[in-house]
C-alpha cells in the first residue's frame, strides 16, 4: 500500500465525458450524472484502509449534497484481477453494506482514472454545474482518526460554495491514499 497525496485543483479543468456500467449493469455517462448544482466524482475501493476509515462521513456526506442538488458518483478503477477484494461483485456488497446511495461504477479499463488524471483511493473531483473542476481536496480534517465533534467537513462545504457561487475554495488540503492499483 503505497501512500499517495492528489495534486493541487486545477480550476475550470473540463471534466471529460465518460460511459461506465455500475454493478447492475446499467450503463451511466457523466452527462446523465450532472445534477443542476453540479457533481462530486470520487475515486473508491472496497479493499483501501483510507476509504474503510472515512466510507460513514463520505455516504453521509453525499445523501446531503445529493439533497441539495449535487449529484454524486463513485468510480473503482483498481486492477481487480490483482486485487479481487474490488471485483464487481465484491463492489455490489460493498455499496450495500454501507449504504451507497448514489452509482458506484467500474471502470475496466482504467481509462476513466487516466483521464482524470486519478492517483489515489480516495481521489475527489467536485465540479460545477458546467463540468469545470472546483474541488480537488480531502474530505475533511478527520483523516483516518475519530470524528470528533468540531469535524470540518472540507469537501461537503466546499461544494456546497461551489452550488452556490459556480467556484470553489481557493485553500483545499489535498486528498490521501492508497495508490490507484494500475493493470501492467
Amino acid at each position: 500500500m503505497a501512500l499517495v497525496d492528489t495534486p493541487i485543483c486545477n480550476f475550470d479543468w473540463q471534466a471529460p465525458t465518460f460511459e461506465l456500467s455500475d454493478v447492475d449493469g446499467v450503463k451511466h455517462s457523466l452527462k446523465d450524472l450532472m445534477g443542476d448544482k453540479g457533481v462530486l466524482i470520487a475515486f473508491i475501493c472496497n479493499h483501501c484502509p483510507y476509504v474503510h476509515a472515512i466510507i460513514d462521513r463520505l455516504v453521509a456526506d453525499a445523501k446531503t449534497l445529493q439533497a441539495e442538488g449535487i449529484n454524486f458518483v463513485a468510480i473503482m478503477s483498481n486492477d481487480y484481477k490483482s486485487y479481487p477484494e474490488d471485483a464487481p461483485d465484491q463492489m455490489k456488497i460493498f455499496a450495500e453494506e454501507n449504504g451507497f446511495t448514489f452509482p458506484y461504477l467500474i471502470d475496466e479499463d482504467q481509462s476513466v482514472a487516466k483521464a482524470y488524471d486519478a492517483v489515489c483511493t480516495p481521489d475527489f473531483f467536485g465540479f460545477n454545474a458546467d463540468g469545470k473542476l472546483q474541488y480537488r481536496g480531502r474530505l475533511d480534517d478527520a483523516r483516518q482518526g475519530p470524528v470528533t465533534d468540531n469535524r470540518q467537513a472540507e469537501l461537503l462545504e466546499a461544494m456546497r460554495g461551489v452550488a452556490a457561487t459556480g467556484k470553489g475554495p481557493l485553500a483545499q488540503k489535498p486528498s490521501m491514499g492508497c495508490s490507484i492499483k494500475w493493470k501492467n
